[in-house]
């Protein structure tokens, strides 16, 4: 599913690791070693590699090019940027054209499953690249997230969204509340945005889809995705579903929703003014934030654990190598992909820069966890957001997820607007998805 959280753009700023040699020939095992880094590309003998990326991983890319030069001083990178939106298109476009194709690919979590069954991305779990022996250094569940139902492996993860909820501290204060008031159950966290709106007038949420939004990230069994099972049965007519339509009604009845779409300017306006007392997303929309969405209200936001001690992923990010991409340049892909992606300075440089979380568990003995955020109003929230990644279950990715993320938001947009039953929008999602389940 296409993350509606993600951002079009993300804030961006230079990091920089030198000295990374060894720990690259320590990954590659080997397998790698004595690779050619020149294969005349008809660069005065250079090599160019060409990597792909959305904002902020472009970032990330650019700014390990030091610490890669310097050991390759004679493979170039070009980072090619798009928005990304615009970045998945074009992918789309690469992939199913084999033209203009880079050598190294980023992808979002929403786009992994779709692109795995087209067949267009190298099979990582191969030789020579042979991750599976590198599997227990990933966070379990993004690894999982990049497995296809035949057991291929078509990314390496780099970054990942544990679930958050942000909160207001001093709109909590005024309304005579707890953060247990907001965490104990999903149904405390809707009665307590009552008492918010009552006191303060301030919405508990800024759309009554977030709700649901979070909710089917929850309770996911193993071998299942959002909205197919391993055997691509459709799972939305189901409890889990159910409930969230449930709750998002009962905001939407309340007018506990400002009914603002996340990324717009009005969703950004309610952050400024205080007028949205809580955001579920991904642990990355603090540094958002702080950085650039409500930068005045430093201070203001803590962080919690999901109600009910619920654990759900929002947003990942993965590095791939397409399958049409230039035989020569695939041994220095890879080794360029194990080095953002495992090497705990580049994983560290890059969730300092760009609160990208890591996904490797090598970083996470790092003090950099235990740091207080001064966003935050001091809180040690890394920790908490630490312990849900350890947590989460691994959603299965599914070629049909973005045609079902916009099934499941219209039949919501007809509950919430004009009414209809949730048993009937849910059942007629089920039938319309099941018809493209297959497909």
């Amino acid at each position: 599913m296409s993350d509606p959280m993600r951002p079009p753009a993300c804030p961006r700023g230079p990091t920089r690791r030198q000295g990374v040699a060894a720990l690259i020939g320590a990954l590659a095992g080997g397998t790698l070693a004595g690779c050619s880094r020149s294969s005349g590309d008809g660069n005065g003998g250079r090599t160019l590699l060409t990597v792909a990326a959305f904002p902020a991983v472009d970032e990330i890319v650019k700014a390990a090019i030091p610490a890669w030069k310097a050991h390759h001083p004679d493979v170039d990178i070009q980072v090619v940027s798009r928005q990304f939106a615009d970045h998945h298109t074009a992918m789309t476009t690469a992939l199913s054209t084999s033209v203009y194709l880079p050598d190294v690919m980023a992808l979002e979590v929403g786009y992994v499953g779709r692109f795995a069954q087209g067949g267009g991305l190298e099979d990582l779990s191969r030789q020579p690249y042979d991750i599976a022996r590198l599997r227990q250094r990933f966070v379990a569940y993004a690894y999982d997230q990049a497995t296809s139902r035949k057991g291929a492996v078509v990314g390496a993860p780099t970054d990942i969204g544990p679930g958050t909820l942000l909160y207001r501290a001093d709109l909590l204060a005024k309304s005579g509340l707890a953060e247990a008031d907001l965490t104990t159950s999903w149904d405390g966290f809707v009665a307590a945005g009552m008492k918010i709106k009552a006191a303060t007038g301030a919405y508990l949420l800024a759309h009554a889809r977030d709700m649901k939004d979070i909710l089917i990230r929850t309770g996911v069994q193993p071998g299942q995705g959002l909205y197919f099972d391993q055997s691509s049965r459709v799972l939305v007519d189901s409890p889990r579903f159910a409930r969230a339509f449930a709750l998002a009604r009962e905001v939407r009845r309340h007018q506990l929703d400002a009914r603002v779409s996340a990324w717009s300017n009005e969703w950004s306006e309610g952050f400024k003014r205080g007028t949205l007392a809580t955001q579920l997303s991904g642990a990355w929309l603090a540094g958002h934030l702080n950085n650039w969405l409500a930068p005045g209200t430093r201070g203001l936001w803590r962080a919690a654990q999901l109600p009910e001690g619920a654990f759900a992923a929002y947003g990942g990010s993965f590095l791939c190598i397409p399958r049409a991409a230039p035989a020569e340049h695939k041994a220095l892909s890879w080794e360029l992909i194990q080095m953002l992606t495992l090497d705990p300075a580049m994983q560290l440089a890059a969730f300092k820069a760009q609160d990208a979380f890591p996904a490797s568990i090598d970083t996470y003995g790092d003090p950099f966890f235990e740091q207080p955020i001064p966003f935050l109003g001091g809180e040690a929230a890394r920790v908490l957001w630490r312990e849900a990644a350890r947590h989460i279950t691994a959603v299965q990715v599914h070629k049909q997820d973005a045609f079902a993320s916009e099934v499941i938001d219209t039949e919501l947009d007809k509950v919430l607007d004009r009414g209809k039953p949730i048993p009937e929008a849910l059942a007629d999602a089920q039938h319309l998805l099941g018809q493209r389940a297959l497909r």
